[in-house]
């Protein structure tokens, strides 16, 4: 029997299975997301500058006002790439492993997915590994937004943002240096932010392996021997593990300090799949999604990057 589906997602429909897809992109969990944005967003950040004359902003009870300080109020823009993507497959390929997973599922197991839903998730797989690698080294270039760590426009390089601390690592990262390297990025976390709740170490999983490595060396069993308790921390401040980084770079902010935009409700936001067999003859299917997506952080003098 021939089987055919034809869907199509826009505007909240689509921004469902947008938002499920980013939902597997780990770093997501580490930053702060700030959805349906139109066109752009301006991350505002407010700062209080204290009168020098005055010594501080809270001082002695009077009878006059004496102004003891001013409000800065600086923004930055966030505005999300558009990008799509654009596949075509046999049916063949997914069916055989859509109806595996059909057999599989057994009394009192939920009810398996729809092949659209089957297909879709498939997709998102893929939204979800592009979103991840162009979160911090996405260049502006075709089908990826601009990142953190990006090669030349990177939000955290000093030639884009000079008021972003920068620490050199001694060397290409490995277990026997990993923890001096991680000393000196703790080191020079800025006054204002230290101790703060939501301050993470960003690092990717090799660099994580020589951590654990290091710490098991120095018999920390606790470190290696984890359950799902388990929260990965140095010197107090937790470690947030990111697929999308690369290797020999560290960055400590707070999660409050870094974000990513997206629009899950525009009606360019959408999912379209197509069977092509009433069109061409062919078993193919058609995948297009089209979504938007894009980082900023807020600001950079309280965030260091080690590289």
């Amino acid at each position: 029997m021939a089987f055919t589906t034809t869907s199509n997602f826009a505007g909240k429909a689509a921004g469902f299975y947008i938002s499920a897809a980013l939902a597997q992109t780990n770093s997501l969990e580490y930053i702060t997301m700030i959805e349906n944005i139109k066109f752009k967003s301006n991350i505002q950040q407010m700062s209080l500058n204290a009168d020098a004359a005055g010594g501080g902003i809270v001082t002695a009870a009077g009878c006059d006002f004496v102004n003891s300080g001013d409000l800065d109020l600086t923004e930055k823009i966030l505005e999300p790439a558009n990008l799509q993507v654009n596949l075509q497959l046999c049916k063949s390929v997914l069916l055989d492993s859509w109806e595996a997973l059909q057999m599989r599922a057994g009394a009192g197991a939920p009810p398996p997915a729809s092949f659209d839903d089957y297909v879709i998730s498939y997709m998102g797989e893929i939204i979800a590994e592009a979103t991840e690698n162009s979160i911090w080294d996405g260049t502006a270039v075709a089908g990826q937004f601009n990142g953190f760590n990006g090669a030349a426009t990177g939000y955290l390089l000093p030639g884009v943002d000079a008021t972003v601390v920068q620490d050199a690592a001694s060397a290409a990262y490995s277990a026997t240096n990993i923890i001096a390297n991680l000393q000196a990025a703790v080191a020079a976390i800025p006054v204002a932010v230290l101790g703060k709740e939501d301050l993470h170490i960003y690092m990717n999983q090799r660099t994580y392996q020589y951590y654990i490595s290091a710490v098991s060396t120095l018999g920390y069993v606790n470190a290696y021997n984890m359950n799902g308790d388990y929260v990965p921390m140095f010197e107090g401040y937790k470690i947030a593990v990111c697929n999308g980084m690369t290797i020999n770079e560290i960055v400590i902010a707070q999660k409050s300090n870094l974000f990513f935009g997206t629009d899950l409700l525009s009606d360019a936001t959408r999912i379209t799949l197509m069977d092509m067999a009433a069109l061409d003859g062919s078993d193919n299917m058609r995948m297009v999604a089209r979504y938007s997506a894009g980082v900023q952080t807020g600001t950079g003098a309280d965030i260091v990057r080690q590289s």
